[in-house]
């Protein structure tokens, strides 16, 4: 995985003009998320429902004009994937002549960062309704149905409000998330009730949490892999796919891979300490482990992160099978103990172990397996064979799981035998689960490129992340669903004349074309403004 992985080092702090170019760049994005958060009074995904916005002067205005929303939000969206990019020069640029250039501080970073995610904390959600079906699943918890029998609409009655804002596609679908999540759904809605704004702004401070968990232990683990923090905060936590999707869309993946890295940091610390199985290492193992497990009862794939750790453990106490078995069992009584607790205080159960594959009813274009058995079946139809996507679909997803498989078997041996950073092969792993899985939601991408973000440096990993990140935030509409098509070929022509005419305004204010820092020589303390 050489091709991977390199040491970074840190380097010193941007000057005086490099600080004022950063200035500007967070103010292009921060234009950017308010443009977003404007245009999604119109173009976002608004509940049918309790609009709180329907009638109101001034907000209703974008509702009323759905192309020029749409076109604002476009607008926005590409102003602040531009600005990440541009940031990215302060992050991790290189120089032509191969030597380190300065990059920003922790605290700049951090608050571009903020900067850029206020505006999208008080828009309407976008991209996606998911949302409104944790708000109707959490209904059905609070009801003491069970969620993973019943979908909203025969819960709740198709004409209830909640059900009414829930795509068509998951009325009739029981919960695919963990008992974890859904519990704390039933306190929001204890707290909320069927009202919707609330019960959104709720959901998606919980999303900010799993935000927040990740800031704090991105730049950790970085750490322990040998890459700089920036750089890695900047290509996981300030990506646009997390602040669209995460932020913006309130995924419950903000949470689930909160708890996982948060989880892994505090058992690798315990690991790497000088006593890893006694006393508060001990607690802080038995800790981590605790949290990695309770991500999964989110969504299950971050159990694979208790795999890496158990190796790590493994590999710590000699790297023998019975070290392995031992480590095994040690963290596998932590999960099932963590399993079971929350499946039975919940109330819920176990039956949300039957209904993890919910999602594959859809046919997402994003993952190979399904592409492969989409593509196979339309060819079969255009030979006059017959239509057997179905049937190539039993095939190619079954094959891609056991590739799947065999690559974080692999990556577990790597690590035991010490030749891969456990963040790293998790990464890996997680890579591979995506797109592999039988559906990828654009989002999912984020399960592999934050916590690769931590460990791998070389361009054969950030350069296809950071191209898949850009193109995937700009194709996707902010609504969750599709406009006509002559709205969005409106909307992409008048965006693209407004970031031509936005470049030619900027020109020498940002950073477009210019190397990250001068050639390398000795510059005097005075010369530096990181503070901004």
């Amino acid at each position: 995985m050489a091709a991977l992985h390199g040491d970074e080092p840190e380097a010193p702090g941007l000057n005086a003009s490099e600080t004022s170019q950063l200035r500007a760049i967070r103010r292009f994005g921060a234009a950017g998320a308010i443009l977003m958060a404007v245009g999604a009074l119109g173009a976002g995904a608004q509940p049918v429902l309790q609009n709180p916005v329907a009638g109101v002067r001034v907000l209703s205005l974008p509702s009323r004009m759905a192309s020029s929303a749409l076109t604002i939000t476009m607008t926005g969206t590409v102003i602040v994937v531009l600005a990440w990019l541009l940031l990215g020069r302060f992050a991790v640029g290189r120089l032509r002549d191969g030597s380190v250039p300065r990059r920003m501080t922790r605290s700049q970073l951090d608050r571009t960062l903020l900067l850029w995610i206020l505006p999208l904390c008080v828009a309407p959600p976008m991209f996606s309704r998911d949302v409104y079906s944790y708000l109707a699943q959490s209904e059905i918890t609070a009801r003491g149905l069970d969620p993973y029998e019943i979908g909203p609409a025969g819960a709740l009655g198709v004409d209830n409000v909640l059900t009414r804002t829930v795509p068509n596609i998951w009325r009739d679908t029981p919960a695919p998330y963990g008992p974890f999540f859904l519990w704390i759904g039933r306190g929001i809605t204890w707290l909320t009730g069927e009202n919707i704004v609330a019960g959104i702004f709720l959901h998606r401070l919980l999303a900010l949490v799993g935000v927040a968990l990740i800031v704090w232990a991105l730049p950790r683990l970085a750490r322990r892999c040998g890459v700089a923090a920036v750089s890695a905060l900047w290509l996981g936590a300030a990506n646009p796919l997390l602040l669209f999707h995460l932020v913006a869309g309130i995924h419950n993946e903000a949470l689930m891979i909160g708890l996982m890295l948060a989880g892994t940091e505090l058992a690798l610390r315990a690991i790497e300490s000088a006593s890893p199985i006694r006393n508060a290492s001990l607690a802080l193992l038995l800790s981590g482990a605790a949290l990695i497990a309770l991500s999964s009862t989110v969504k299950i794939p971050s159990l694979l992160a208790l795999g890496f750790v158990g190796m790590a453990l493994a590999r710590r106490w000699g790297g023998t099978v019975k070290a392995v078995v031992s480590a095994a069992a040690l963290l596998g009584v932590v999960a099932v103990i963590v399993h079971v607790g929350v499946s039975l205080a919940s109330g819920l159960g176990f039956g949300w172990v039957h209904t993890l594959g919910t999602a594959s009813v859809v046919r997402s274009w994003m993952s190979i397996p399904t592409i492969l058995g989409v593509g196979t079946g339309f060819v079969g139809v255009l030979l006059g064979l017959g239509d057997h996507t179905t049937a190539m679909l039993s095939l190619t997803r079954p094959i891609a799981s056991v590739v799947a498989g065999f690559v974080a078997i692999r990556m577990l041996v790597a690590v035991l035998k010490g030749r891969l950073h456990p963040v790293g092969a998790l990464g890996v792993s997680l890579g591979a689960l995506v797109l592999l899985f039988p559906v990828v939601q654009p989002w999912y991408l984020l399960w592999a490129v934050i916590p690769l973000a931590a460990w791998a440096t070389r361009p054969a990993f950030r350069v296809p992340a950071i191209v898949f990140s850009t193109i995937v935030s700009v194709i996707l509409m902010p609504n969750g669903s599709e406009y006509l098509p002559f709205q969005i070929v409106q909307a992409a022509v008048m965006t693209i004349l407004t970031i031509g005419v936005l470049y030619l305004l900027t020109r020498s204010t940002l950073p477009w074309r210019s190397e990250v820092g001068p050639q390398t020589r000795r510059t005097s303390a005075g010369e530096y403004a990181g503070s901004s």
